[in-house]
């Protein structure tokens, strides 16, 4: 009996690039990790091109959902074709905030944006179509709001605020697609931090941040229960001699929860930390450069290949990850479009 999952599947890996207003496809062979060309997608309407370009998937990977920050601010909506991983174009929302990071519930009935300019919190709705409706609720007052997670439970939602340093703890209720303050409303960081992504490690048991400015993943317990975290841990990314400015930029955790990863814009570097498994804390394995300002990466479900995207090379690189060592060897490196900023990773049957 077969019992590798990934084997039959195709794993496609879609690239948002913002200068160049489309989306990349590759598809990914599991075997050598070597990457093929599928096709480039533009991303209509959009008038000037933005700075980022937030990308998500919704549980089912029917859609992909894709953020404007430019002229017009638009949500778009795709299609993702099952057997050639291309995406159909379905149709936009117009936003009235820059929305820096997206992610649907555990239903896929509803999108919660983080605004960073608007400094908010939005909850959208989305057709049985996979067309994204208009605002269902919005909550004001969340300095540079940068990154949203759903517990796998669909009843807690965290938000990382880097403007005032803190994690916010929300209830949801997804009947009515709402989110309310949790018992303890938030986090507090220590200043300067400026708390960025924030992940889940698989068991949900721990929680991670990676801090924009002081370059260092903040690691938590999470109760499972109540949908709170509690700090345990604060690591940084880069070596001591780094003294130059920090501008740390995404974070992600291998499907075995084995390994985190970090990447650091400034020194063009990404970080890989060993996970212990009985209480979720880091340890450092190695920092090496990379493409040039990664602003955005993201590891394949099987665990064993990390895409990196240098927003000022216009390239991706493809890392093996050792499965014992947490190390990585370059693989590969592609032209992928015009400043790539987020990654995406779908398999489909």
């Amino acid at each position: 009996m077969n019992m590798d999952p990934f084997k039959h599947a195709s794993t496609f890996v879609y690239i948002g690039n913002s200068n160049s207003n489309d989306i990349a496809i590759f598809l990914l062979s599991n075997e050598n990790g070597q990457s093929s060309f599928v096709n480039k997608v533009e991303i209509p309407d959009v008038i000037k091109p933005g700075i980022s370009t937030p990308i998500c998937v919704s549980p089912d990977r029917r859609f992909m959902y894709v953020v404007s920050r430019g002229t017009p601010l638009m949500i778009s909506s795709f299609a993702i074709q099952a057997k050639s991983g291309n995406l159909k174009y379905l149709g936009n929302t117009s936003l009235n905030q820059s929305i820096a990071y997206i992610a649907t519930d555990k239903t896929g009935r509803y999108i919660i944006g983080a605004s960073y300019p608007h400094h908010k919190i939005i909850v959208f709705p989305i057709s049985q179509s996979g067309i994204v409706l208009k605002q269902k609720q919005t909550l004001d007052d969340y300095p540079n709001a940068h990154s949203v997670i759903v517990d796998k439970t669909n009843n807690h939602v965290f938000v990382s605020t880097l403007g005032n340093d803190r994690i916010s703890q929300f209830k949801f209720n997804s009947l009515a697609g709402e989110l309310e303050t949790n018992n303890k409303p938030f986090i507090q960081l220590k200043g300067n931090t400026g708390p960025r992504h924030l992940i889940f490690h698989p068991n949900e048991r721990f929680a991670y941040v990676i801090g924009e400015y002081d370059a260092s993943i903040h690691v938590f317990d999470v109760d499972l229960t109540n949908g709170l975290l509690k700090e345990k841990q604060c690591i940084g990314t880069l070596p001591f001699s780094y003294n130059d400015c920090k501008a740390a930029a995404d974070i992600h955790v291998t499907a075995n929860g084995r390994f985190i990863y970090s990447s650091e814009r400034d020194s063009s570097t990404i970080s890989g930390f060993k996970v212990n498994s009985s209480d979720g804390t880091l340890e450092l394995i190695e920092v090496i450069k990379t493409e040039e300002s990664p602003r955005g990466f993201n590891i394949d479900s099987s665990s064993k290949y990390l895409f990196i995207v240098g927003q000022l090379s216009n390239q991706m690189s493809i890392y093996k990850i050792h499965e014992l060592t947490g190390k990585l060897s370059k693989l590969a490196s592609y032209s992928v479009g015009e400043s790539p900023d987020w990654i995406e990773i779908v398999n489909l049957p």
